[in-house]
């Protein structure tokens, strides 16, 4: 898993037993003997400890009850250390750090893990319980980017270490924001509630991400309004109770009741969303820490530490150049307050940079996220999974059995559901699989459904979501009338995929919601304008993209569907269909409104004569 980080000079090179959680701050096994749990101890707590220790200068101590140093500190090395250097003189360092560091070892260390994209991070001994769960593990079989790993090789990262660097980036955030301004009162607690649910966020993706929560369940399970941010939380508590940690956690300073509603309410929102927006909706925190609700998931723009990371290691895995800084942007934010509320802002001049960071999530699922390949993969693997959903029977809590598609209503049955059904159904042998089996064999045999090409519809001719079911029936509907195939095609030939791009708050620009700081005031938040920052940022923020597939691999039939498509498209008044070979297309009308023309560099071709 990792290795224990070295501590101060005489830090011991392996960690320290874990306290057991039947063993109470007051028992042998608590901490410094009758004294308790030493990250419980206060300023007051602490000194008493050192005087005991032979270090009891009286200056010393009135300069160290000054100071606020207490035993939670103790776990926060870099922070207990700079503390100690500001407030002791040269002569007396080496001897309170030496004290400080012989009650460290009765407590656990961070551990160290080597990540291929942040480098050393250091966790919370907490964090590490929590990662050292069956439900927490199982993020390791869950593909970060579904089925995008068919396409790009390099796409073999898991949920897991995801995970691990938005629980890392969250407490650099909070950290910087408490070092920088500790007038905002941010407590240890505050850091470790935000570090967990930075962790513990995703703990609720079923089998290849998005794929389940987005194509799987809708189909599978009609009408349901489910998404993985509700697992994640129903998962965590499941997490924590059935490994018993809400002891641990109140060894570390944690108020259960506050703070495991803190935490959920970071990862799936407030638990009542129909509140009115002028009262204050989280029950975790107060009105004025409202500002520790936009570091994991920002729901006023969407700039948080979980899109810092997956924008680094998706890029780091997929071979993609990543042009946004998040170790600049945290150096750059602060906390200010607007209409009673504290926000957190960024510096005036990290504009551009938060451009490059919505310009590199619209790259990501151009070129990647929603690419052409891996989607209509994903939508096969789909496929398998419904028909082989009636045959799979998972056991959950009370021996109940559950299906993949009603699996996430149970967490004992969840935390068993993995990417790993889909080797259950490729292997299989049993005859009720053979559809699913086959469909997946497909897939290894790289016998995809064909690609027809793709058209993006103007803003006024966009389909609505509740005509998505029958866009398959129109285009069979849609036969050319002039050299038509002599094919007859149905509904069921196609698969019409029909996919959003944005900068990830539909056709807003997520930049007019961002509040920035001057360095003349940095007190004051104020919002910067596209127009004042420059006029080559783009004037659209969200468009519609229609992809068709044809199921049928024969050549003959392939052609014949690209016709039926080419139609449906002229019909609609929507773009040339392209199919991915690089050309230009681009839609003029002849001046006697006749004719609709398509035009290539190579060539120009009237398609259709009204």
């Amino acid at each position: 898993m990792g290795s224990p980080a070295a501590g101060w000079a005489a830090a011991p090179a392996k960690r320290a037993r874990r306290q057991d959680p039947a063993e109470g701050p007051g028992s042998p096994g608590g901490g410094a003997g009758a004294g308790g749990d030493p990250r419980l101890w206060d300023t007051e707590r602490l000194c008493q400890h050192l005087s005991r220790s032979g270090v009891a200068e009286p200056s010393l101590l009135s300069r160290f009850r000054e100071s606020g140093v207490t035993g939670a500190m103790l776990l926060d090395l870099p922070a207990c250390a700079l503390e100690v250097t500001r407030v002791c003189l040269p002569a007396e360092r080496l001897k309170v750090l030496a004290c400080l560091n012989k009650l460290r070892q009765t407590v656990d260390v961070m551990k160290v893990f080597n990540d291929p994209v942040h480098g050393h991070i250091e966790m919370h001994p907490l964090l590490v319980r929590i990662i050292d769960t069956p439900q927490f593990q199982r993020l390791r079989y869950i593909k970060q980017l579904g089925g995008t790993y068919f396409v790009f090789p390099g796409a073999s990262h898991n949920r897991f270490e995801h995970s691990l660097g938005v629980g890392y980036l969250a407490g650099c955030l909070v950290r910087a924001l408490k070092e920088r301004q500790p007038e905002l009162d941010i407590t240890q607690r505050d850091i470790l509630c935000v570090e967990i649910a930075g962790l513990c966020h995703d703990l609720g993706h079923g089998p290849f991400s998005h794929m389940f929560d987005g194509r799987f369940i809708p189909l599978a399970r009609e009408g349901l309004k489910w998404k993985h941010e509700t697992a994640s939380v129903k998962m965590f508590e499941h997490l924590v109770t059935s490994n018993g940690l809400e002891e641990v956690m109140k060894s570390y300073g944690l108020v259960l009741e506050e703070d495991m509603t803190f935490i959920k309410e970071q990862i799936g929102g407030p638990f009542d969303e129909n509140i009115c927006e002028k009262s204050w909706p989280y029950r975790g925190r107060p009105k004025e820490k409202s500002f520790l609700y936009e570091i994991v998931a920002n729901k006023k723009n969407g700039i948080d530490v979980d899109k810092w990371d997956y924008f680094a290691r998706d890029c780091h895995h997929l071979g993609i150049q990543n042009n946004f800084d998040y170790r600049r942007l945290i150096k750059f934010t602060r906390v200010c307050e607007v209409e009673n509320q504290k926000h957190i802002c960024a510096r005036d001049k990290e504009v551009g940079n938060l451009y490059d960071m919505f310009h590199t999530r619209n790259c990501l699922h151009r070129r990647a996220y929603q690419h052409k390949i891996g989607n209509i993969i994903e939508i096969m693997i789909t496929e398998a999974f419904q028909k082989a959903d009636h045959f799979f029977e998972i056991e959950g809590s009370k021996g109940k059995l559950y299906r993949i598609s009603t699996a996430m209503e149970d967490m004992e049955a969840y935390t068993k559901l993995t990417d790993n059904i889909y080797l259950e159904i490729l292997h299989s042998s049993r005859p009720e699989l053979n559809e699913a089996r086959e469909i997946l064999r497909k897939i290894e045999r790289r016998e995809l459904y064909k690609f027809l090409g793709e058209t993006q519809p103007e803003k006024a001719n966009e389909i609505p979501k509740d005509e998505y079911d029958g866009l398959a029936d129109d285009i069979a509907n849609s036969k050319p009338e002039k050299n038509p195939p002599n094919v007859d095609l149905k509904a069921e030939d196609f698969i019409v995929d029909v996919i959003s791009m944005d900068y990830g708050m539909k056709d807003q620009n997520p930049i007019d919601n961002v509040l920035f700081y001057c360095k003349a005031d940095p007190s004051k938040a104020v919002k910067i304008s596209k127009e004042q920052v420059s006029r080559l940022l783009p004037r659209i923020f969200a468009e519609q993209v229609i992809r068709v597939y044809c199921k049928n691999l024969d050549p003959n039939i392939v052609s014949a569907a690209k016709q039926y498509f080419v139609q449906w498209c002229i019909k609609r008044d929507f773009t040339k269909p392209q199919e991915g070979g690089g050309l230009c297309l681009i839609k003029l009308r002849c001046s006697d409104t006749s004719s609709i023309i398509y035009q290539c560099k190579q060539s120009v071709m009237v398609v259709s004569r009204w």
